[in-house]
């Protein structure tokens, strides 16, 4: 602990130096920069008391949100500026050991002085980071997007040739604080000509009353022909918090299921059913959460059971690691696999068809899209509301709608 916490100083006393180069580069007037670095000293003060008076008991709040959102704000921008910087350092350096060994330069002459216009490039691109994680928390946390995603399948029952899944995922119910967006993305769900809707998980950040004074709005959602289901996901067993005695956390746990079932939702906890439509049918299966790093409930094999090998399945799985590590392979052959999880960081860099790129992909194989492993997909959602950051930037809270198309390739 001792040892992390050296490290976290050094670390940030490194990113601060650095930053006050850039200004002190850029700015001569002796009073300016007394007051940048008396207000980067309050607010990392801030920063670490706000973290320090976190209650485990009681889990994320509003402010740990802020106070989230306000050291991305803060420091994303001057990380920005130490790695511009510090890479013209590494140069100069370079620069000042070929004067002196080749030139014969004298040691106190050697090293390049700092550029000015380095200084500006650095503010400059730290200026982008700065002003996007404003706009994600002002905007682009309720910039709702509706992705809709064709699948072909050659073994797809005829039936089911264009039948549409609508799904969303990571609700984080407690995290909201906007009614009327939040009433816009239903309407949004509402909108959408689909067949059958699933969520897949989630419901809450911890505590299952963080969803009482959305169970109106969330029951705004329409009745789907084909119904309405959903499985937990690693938020919904309240692991993250202490709690007085496993009494209590288990009557939250027990809450929260109910949750689902209180704005419409069938519950399939490692259990399956049957979508009919005409003579064909498929099977819907749902597991509990199953997490590489997190709570590994889920079942597969009990989910599954008296499910024959040829018929159709879509699963439903909150983590995509579990896909990765049980599904994409499994001898039962799951046609489908619906996940979520991973919010992509809430932070990325996305232009549909062409480009994606957010550290989820450094964590999770699968993180946000369509994926593909021997005829078998798995489609990541990337969330519906947000968590800790209080804001997302680049990756917009989604509402998916799969096609089912009976054929051999992928549109």
């Amino acid at each position: 602990m001792i040892i992390r916490f050296i490290i976290l100083c050094a670390l940030i006393l490194f990113i601060e130096f650095y930053s006050y180069q850039a200004f002190r580069t850029l700015i001569r007037l002796r009073w300016i920069l007394v007051s940048y670095q008396i207000i980067s000293l309050l607010l990392l003060v801030f920063i670490l008391y706000s973290f320090s008076q976190v209650d485990r008991s009681v889990g994320q709040t509003k402010q740990f949100m802020f106070t989230t959102g306000l050291l991305l704000l803060i420091y994303v921008p001057k990380i920005v500026i130490t790695l511009v910087l510090f890479g013209e350092d590494v140069f100069r350096i370079g620069a000042g050991i070929v004067n002196y060994f080749v030139y014969n330069t004298t040691a106190s002459n050697a090293i390049p002085s700092r550029r000015k216009f380095i200084s500006q490039i650095g503010l400059g691109l730290a200026a982008i980071p700065f002003l996007s994680i404003i706009y994600g928390i002002f905007e682009g946390k309720y910039n709702f997007k509706v992705i809709k995603q064709t699948i072909f399948f050659p073994d797809l029952p005829d039936a089911f040739d264009g039948f549409k899944i609508t799904q969303i995922s990571d609700v984080h119910s407690g995290s909201f604080d906007n009614h009327e967006k939040i009433n816009y993305a239903i309407d949004l769900i509402n909108e959408q000509e689909a067949d059958m809707i699933l969520f897949t998980g989630d419901i809450v950040n911890t505590h299952a009353t963080e969803m009482h004074p959305w169970l109106d709005t969330f029951n705004r959602i329409k009745a789907f022909k084909y119904g309405k289901f959903a499985v937990l996901g690693n938020h919904d067993y309240g692991e993250y918090v202490v709690w007085p005695s496993e009494k209590d956390k288990e009557e939250n746990f027990q809450d929260i299921k109910k949750l689902y079932g209180q704005i419409g939702f069938k519950l399939l906890l490692n259990e399956h059913t049957y979508i009919q439509k005409g003579a064909d049918k498929i099977a819907l299966i749902g597991v509990e959460n199953w997490g590489q790093n997190f709570k590994q409930a889920g079942d597969l094999n009990k989910a599954s059971q008296h499910v024959a090998q040829q018929d159709f399945k879509v699963l439903m799985s909150h983590d995509p690691s579990h896909w990765e590590y049980e599904i994409k392979e499994h001898p039962k052959n799951f046609h489908l696999t619906l996940s979520g999880h991973t919010h992509g960081m809430q932070f990325g860099i996305e232009i549909p068809g062409y480009f994606k790129w957010s550290l989820a992909q450094y964590i999770y194989k699968q993180w946000a899209g369509l994926y593909e492993n021997l005829g078998r997909y798995v489609y990541v959602n990337r969330g519906f509301g947000f968590h800790a950051y209080p804001g997302r930037v680049g990756i917009m809270p989604e509402i998916t709608v799969i096609e089912l198309k009976k054929g051999n390739n992928v549109a």
